[in-house]
């Protein structure tokens, strides 16, 4: 399933054809309370995976249990399961995997300095990598995530009259002076809010495999810069015979792969 979208500056709001949309829960730097009612800071969350690594399942599922516990004080973790295509040719070809996220692994590696790449893998706020299995490193990861400077991502669903289409709106702040970077660029990623497979060839064969927050394109949609607040309207087409609960991410992230800058996210229950 692929979605490709298109950038409006306009503000027409209409009616949404074609999708049913039960409930829209906005995430952003402080509309999330923690148990306390203080803000959450968004930290995100790239786990790089594969159905066909027998070490990824273990992975995957501490994905899903990061995500459903959100246990770290302070944060709130928001999740993407990117799927490499790099075990494709060893028996069993990933139903979710894309090139296009083994080359943002890659671009990750650049900036870690690695002379490789590897599942699991799991990238915290652009900034931190570590085996996508390790939760004591993950948590520790997020605890030093949440310390960073942030800027805050907007998002809020806006209704278009075609059949299939989605608008997004995405708000974000400019750039503080105390960062390094003089723009930074503004993605935004669609996610199926969780996925199932039952593996018949390679290393994983004869298991049912699960997955959480499974991307399924990531399209830049600008960039922000130090001197103006970012606002962008964006029409999602959505793949009419494949309908599924959607994850939709914005990201403000570094040129290059570099850190992510800031996070927020909607769901959407078709």
């Amino acid at each position: 399933m692929r979605f490709s979208l298109t950038v409006s500056t306009s503000i027409a709001f209409s009616v949404l054809a074609g999708v049913s949309v039960r409930y829209i829960n906005a995430a952003s730097l402080s509309s999330m309370p923690s148990g306390d009612d203080a803000p959450r800071t968004p930290v995100l969350m790239e786990l790089f995976t594969s159905e066909g690594c027998s070490s990824c399942p273990p992975a995957d599922a501490l994905l899903e249990k990061l995500d459903r516990s959100q246990p770290v004080s302070g944060a709130e973790l928001i999740v993407l399961s990117e799927h490499v295509d790099y075990w494709n040719d060893i028996g069993w070809k990933d139903p979710y995997s894309s090139h296009e996220y083994s080359e943002r692994q890659s671009a990750y590696a650049a900036q870690f300095g690695r002379g490789g790449i590897y599942t699991p893998q799991m990238v915290v706020d652009g900034h931190y990598e570590l085996v996508g299995s390790d939760e004591r490193q993950a948590i520790r990861a997020v605890e030093n995530a949440v310390k960073l400077e942030k800027i805050q991502v907007m998002l809020s669903v806006f209704h278009v009259e075609e059949p299939n289409k989605l608008g997004v709106r995405v708000e974000t702040g400019p750039l503080p002076s105390s960062l390094a970077a003089k723009s930074a660029n503004v993605f935004l990623a669609v996610a199926d809010e969780s996925d199932e497979s039952h593996v018949i060839r390679g290393e994983n064969a004869g298991r049912t495999l699960k997955h959480v927050a499974v991307l399924r394109d990531l399209v830049p949609v600008g960039k922000v810069g130090r001197t103006e607040n970012f606002s962008r309207n964006v029409t999602l087409d959505l793949d009419a015979g494949n309908r599924r609960d959607l994850r939709i991410v914005g990201i403000i992230q570094e040129p290059d792969a570099g850190r992510v800058l800031g996070a927020g996210s909607v769901r959407l229950s078709n």
